[in-house]
């Protein structure tokens, strides 16, 4: 059957415009009490007004998941529609949660990243349940908290046994679809060394020296190693040192300096590889220079809950849900699909990697604008990206 035309009349842009914009008006970013749960009770009223069934699940102090399910009386397949209901802090953007709407776009904290792609995931939940175009399976939506941390939600999710047949994470990609993205971790390197006063250096280790050493070592032979790791879309593994601070006055040997480490790998790359490359460089210039002392750890803005990790995310590209997806996007858009990579992490992370669920990034709005103080997204790629989720789930399902 085909559903376009019976979808698109229920879909509404100015209920996406209000939704997007309402759910904007609520800060949602660490530090604020309860930090996601007022928004999770805004989706919540949203859905019981339309009679689909939901529930908020708390996660961890008063913060709680959204969870919306439309189910067939028929056995079918399951697709997960996940979607993060968390913000970065407002930063340098000014009026960050008054949404305004200026030459086709609605600006605030959260537009792309991601209340917009929420609001167009319930929009296509709410249009397939006034169209009862769902004849089989079932749809989960899926609103999180905490993947601008330490992705608590989505693991909650895993944790509660929650499976699928596939499942769409619906991050800004400029409704491109994008079947890959690289693994996370930052990490702290503590190099520790001998605290003493600058005219009797002789009696001290400076802790900024022995960074040096080990940062002149990875730029000899662990980031060139690294650099050659190749992928067909991804390009390449990736590392890169942003934030370096030690030592507490010019006339004080430093006896403390921590450099801060980004690492991207790849899907053929394992997390313990990635941690056992830098436990070697460390070991070998211990072996090398016995006042060498560093301590290396995980950051606590990155770490995980034991037993996760921010792990690769890739399906084939030839995939019969990524082919859904692509038509779908072609008969929405009228346009030749664009198939790419996420640049960033995102939860598709865990719902492929600890549930093997075939899992696509794909939703409105963009990237490049998210975190910063012009952060937007176009209007018009709300109803688009409605319509395109509506059709994927309704097949997919119906299939």
């Amino acid at each position: 059957m085909n559903y376009l035309s019976k979808l698109k009349e229920v879909i509404s842009e100015d209920h996406l415009i209000k939704m997007t914009s309402e759910m904007i008006s609520i800060p949602s970013y660490a530090g604020i009490p309860n930090q996601e749960t007022s928004v999770a009770m805004y989706i919540k009223s949203i859905f019981d007004e339309n009679d689909i069934c939901c529930e908020l699940k708390e996660v961890t102090d008063g913060r709680c998941n959204v969870i919306a399910t439309l189910k067939s009386e028929k056995p079918g397949k399951k697709i997960i529609l996940n979607g993060h209901i968390d913000t970065v802090e407002p930063n340098d953007m000014e009026d960050a949660f008054v949404p305004r709407i200026d030459c086709g776009n609605l600006y605030g904290r959260g537009a792309s990243d991601m209340k917009g792609p929420v609001a167009a995931m319930i929009e296509a939940m709410i249009a397939i349940k006034k169209s009862d175009s769902l004849k089989s399976g079932e749809i989960i939506f899926t609103g999180v908290i905490d993947e601008e941390h330490n992705s608590k939600g989505t693991i909650d999710l895993l944790e509660s046994g929650i499976t699928a047949d596939a499942a769409i994470v619906g991050e800004p990609s400029d409704l491109e679809i994008h079947t890959a993205h690289r693994g996370l971790e930052w990490f702290e390197f503590h190099f520790i060394g001998k605290t003493v006063h600058g005219g009797a250096q002789d009696e001290g280790v400076n802790a900024i020296s022995k960074a040096v050493d080990f940062i002149n070592a990875m730029e000899e032979s662990l980031i060139p190693e690294i650099f050659s790791r190749k992928h067909d879309l991804l390009k390449e593994a990736t590392l890169n040192y942003g934030v370096i601070h030690g030592g507490t006055q010019l006339s004080t040997v430093a006896g403390d300096c921590y450099l801060y480490v980004d690492r991207r790998f790849l899907p053929y790359e394992t997390y313990e590889e990635v941690v056992e490359q830098f436990k070697t460089l460390l070991n070998s210039l211990s072996i090398k220079d016995p006042f060498f002392r560093c301590e290396m750890r995980v950051t606590e803005e990155s770490k995980m809950k034991d037993g996760y990790v921010h792990l690769p995310m890739e399906i084939d590209p030839e995939h019969p849900f990524v082919s859904l997806i692509k038509r779908h996007v072609e008969d929405v858009t009228e346009k030749p699909a664009i198939m790419s990579f996420f640049p960033a992490w995102t939860d598709g992370g865990l719902l492929k990697g600890y549930r093997n669920i075939p899992t696509v990034v794909f939703g409105p709005g963009i990237v490049s604008c998210c975190h910063s103080k012009e952060e937007h997204i176009p209007i018009w790629h709300l109803p688009k990206a409605a319509l395109i989720y509506a059709l994927t789930a309704v097949e997919f399902c119906n299939s």
